[in-house]
């Protein structure tokens, strides 16, 4: 573990005190204005995504210039035959994006929780053959340098994190998750995938840290500590059933967007046809009032034309529910 700060990771220490010291809303307020969350039609993994990365970004983020960029996407097994890692066409889209709009630099950071072979599971995803130089530009967040970061007020019974020094100090942290069931949380989306940024180096894997400390509490714990942040959910072909993993492959052709990720997360639950007060995570990060579909502002394609019911986990049956 290195323990010398160099001038990024001092930064990435200020980053993160001040994503501590920062007021968010949290249970029982809402935020000033509504958020935004776009949902944007995109049938199939073609040069169109592209383009439509493009409108989600000046829709969304147009102050880039001159920032780092962070690109989280979910990284999670080897199986070319399920849906089940983002696809390396929307990460790459995103990569193109955010350099043309003038961002001082962009990397791709993941920390698997199931595999120790992050390289070859990105390689088994399509990743090296889709992004030029890809080796180059992404960092195993599982293997990263770390800074001790303590959690304020956390839900969880953790009180301190070990974080990556790449996504301290990162100006804009960009989750970008496929649009899965789950069979410990119901749904998994932009907050669960921050899941990815604790290091395995330090807590192994599978991470069982987070689990024993409360699955729920640990997503709505990290999400505070990131308040600059994009969700980018791939919704293109999503995962219902058992997911994250054993689910089967769930075509729904659209891209959600938003800069709350909460907010995202509740609409990406109504376009699965799950209710966002029965996600734990979500109540625990957002009052029943912010989480109102009446409390985000969305744009694009609208919610009644676009749902999808998802096969849930038997378990799960429940989160249907008015």
């Amino acid at each position: 573990m290195n323990t010398f700060f160099n001038r990024r990771e001092l930064l990435g220490v200020a980053v993160a005190s001040a994503a501590c010291s920062r007021p968010l809303a949290r249970q029982g307020s809402a935020p000033a204005e509504p958020p935004k969350v776009s949902i944007v039609r995109q049938e199939a993994y073609t040069q169109d995504v592209y383009d439509a990365m493009r409108r989600l970004l000046a829709e969304h983020h147009t102050l880039i210039r001159g920032k780092r960029v962070v690109l989280k996407p979910n990284l999670v097994e080897f199986d070319p035959h399920r849906p089940v890692n983002t696809h390396p066409i929307l990460v790459h889209a995103a990569l193109e994006a955010f350099k043309a709009l003038g961002a001082a630099d962009v990397r791709i950071a993941e920390g698997p929780g199931h595999r120790r072979a992050t390289m070859d599971m990105a390689e088994g995803a399509g990743y090296f053959e889709t992004i030029p130089k890809f080796e180059d530009i992404f960092t195993d967040l599982n293997l990263d340098d770390v800074t001790l970061i303590g959690l304020r007020n956390p839900h969880s019974t953790l009180k301190e994190l070990y974080l990556p020094n790449t996504i301290l100090a990162a100006d804009l942290l960009v989750s970008m998750p496929k649009l899965k069931t789950h069979h410990w949380t119901g749904a998994t989306l932009s907050m669960k995938n921050l899941f990815g940024v604790v290091p395995g180096g330090v807590y192994g894997w599978p991470k069982n840290v987070l689990h024993w400390a409360g699955i729920h509490e640990c997503v709505a714990d990290l999400a505070k500590l990131f308040p600059r942040t994009l969700a980018i959910v791939d919704g293109i072909v999503g995962m219902e059933g058992n997911g994250p993993i054993q689910g089967s492959a769930k075509p729904v052709g659209l891209i959600v967007a938003g800069t709350d990720l909460a907010a995202v997360d509740a609409t990406c639950c109504r376009l699965m046809g799950i209710n966002p007060l029965n996600v734990g995570y979500l109540t625990l990060s957002r009052s029943s009032d912010a989480l109102a579909a009446s409390a985000i502002r969305q744009t694009g394609e609208a919610i009644a034309g676009t749902r999808t019911l998802f096969e849930l986990p038997p378990r799960f049956e429940a989160l249907r529910g008015a």
